[in-house]
Parts: C-alpha cells; sequence; structure tokens
C-alpha cells in the first residue's frame, strides 16, 4: 500500500470512528447520522487553488460561485490552475470582469502575493496546528476565521474543527435540535461539549449541513 492510500485509509477509518461515537452520544444528532450515510470528507491537497475559490464563494450561492470561478480560470491559458505571478500579471479590470467585486479581486491578488513572496507557505501547512494555520491564513485580506474553518475541514480534512459562526451550522443546531431562536457561538459550544462531539466537531458540522436538506 502506498503512503497516500495508507492515510487515506487511516482517515476514512477515523471518520467511521466518529460517526460511531457521535451517534452514541448525541440521541439527536444519531437519526441524521443514519439517515444521511458515511460521512463524505476528503481532504483536498490544492491548496492555492481551493482559497482562491474560497474567496470567490463569499456570501454567493454555490451556481454563482461556480460560475465566476470558471470564467476566472477561464482568463489563463492552458489546462492548469493559474500561479500566483500570473494571477498578479492580470490587470484588475480583466478579473473585475468575471463577475468579481473589486474587493475579491483585491483579496485574491492579496493572497497571490503573499503567496509568492513565502508570507503563505502552503508546502507546510498540511503539517501546521489549527491555530498556526488560522494565523497565517488570517493575515491576507478578506480571508476571516470562517475561511479558515472551511479550508481546516474541507482541505486539510482536519476533524475537530466547529465553525460555530457558520450560518448552516447555526440553522442546522436550529433546526436539529428543536431551537426557538437561531443559536449563537455560545451557545453552540456549549451544545458541543453537553453533547461529547469532540474530538469529532468537524464530523458533526458535516452532519449539521446534512440536515438542513
Amino acid at each position: 500500500m502506498t503512503k497516500s492510500n495508507e492515510k487515506h485509509e487511516q482517515f476514512q477509518a477515523s471518520l467511521r470512528t466518529a460517526e460511531r461515537l457521535l451517534s452514541r452520544r448525541d440521541p439527536q444528532l444519531r437519526p441524521v447520522i443514519r439517515r444521511h450515510g458515511p460521512c463524505a470528507l476528503a481532504p483536498q491537497t490544492k491548496y492555492f487553488e481551493l482559497l482562491v475559490a474560497s474567496i470567490i464563494s463569499q456570501q454567493l450561492s454555490t451556481k454563482v460561485a461556480d460560475v465566476i470561478f470558471k470564467r476566472f480560470t477561464d482568463v489563463f491559458p492552458g489546462r492548469r490552475f493559474p500561479m500566483p505571478e500570473e494571477i498578479l500579471a492580470v490587470p484588475d479590470e480583466i478579473l473585475r470582469a468575471t463577475g468579481m467585486s473589486y474587493g475579491k479581486v483585491s483579496f485574491i491578488k492579496d493572497l497571490a502575493a503573499k503567496t509568492a513572496n513565502r508570507t503563505i507557505v502552503l508546502s507546510q501547512i498540511a503539517r501546521m496546528e489549527d491555530d498556526e494555520v488560522t494565523e497565517m491564513l488570517t493575515q491576507v485580506k478578506g480571508i476571516g476565521v470562517w475561511t479558515v474553518h472551511m479550508f481546516l475541514i474541507f482541505s486539510l480534512g482536519r476533524l475537530d474543527v466547529l465553525p460555530v459562526g457558520d450560518l448552516g451550522i447555526r440553522k442546522g443546531v436550529q433546526l436539529i435540535y428543536e431551537l426557538d431562536h437561531l443559536p449563537v457561538a455560545d451557545e453552540i459550544e456549549e451544545l458541543a461539549e453537553r453533547n461529547r462531539w469532540r474530538p469529532y466537531c468537524s464530523v458533526a458540522s458535516w452532519y449539521l449541513w446534512r440536515g438542513l436538506e
């Protein structure tokens, strides 16, 4: 078995453990887990591309974000995703014509600049602790804690991230736990503690999102 396959198998085993523990510990999350089946989280390694996509998708529907992302990649010839230096060389007006706001154009260029000058070292990010990843990435304009949480969960495959500021998580908690209000961060943290989600808050979050479907 290759090292890559071994890591994949280990990650899948961790997901199965998480599903069993969460089902046993949280009776209200249990039927959601049963209904939606195995957690489909899977780490991704195209870190720069994923961060660009995250910036583009901020406050947009998935459909609109996908259209703009496609227009963005079409600006650059060839099949591979553009290098930071290539993005920096494109005039803002051309990137703006894809449908991005001026703010998002500046955010993507700031990410590209900080990656090019190695303020952001993506080759090392998989070996960093969550708080170190947060400290590094939030140096980029337009990347806040929410974006980092999504990156930790969906790119790095970190299993104990609880994005309490995410609207989908808040709505999922309200629905599944039958609250008469949209919960705030402290309430979600307390719920996670009471139901012993840790060290699998990311998996619990994935099922909270699925519970809205």
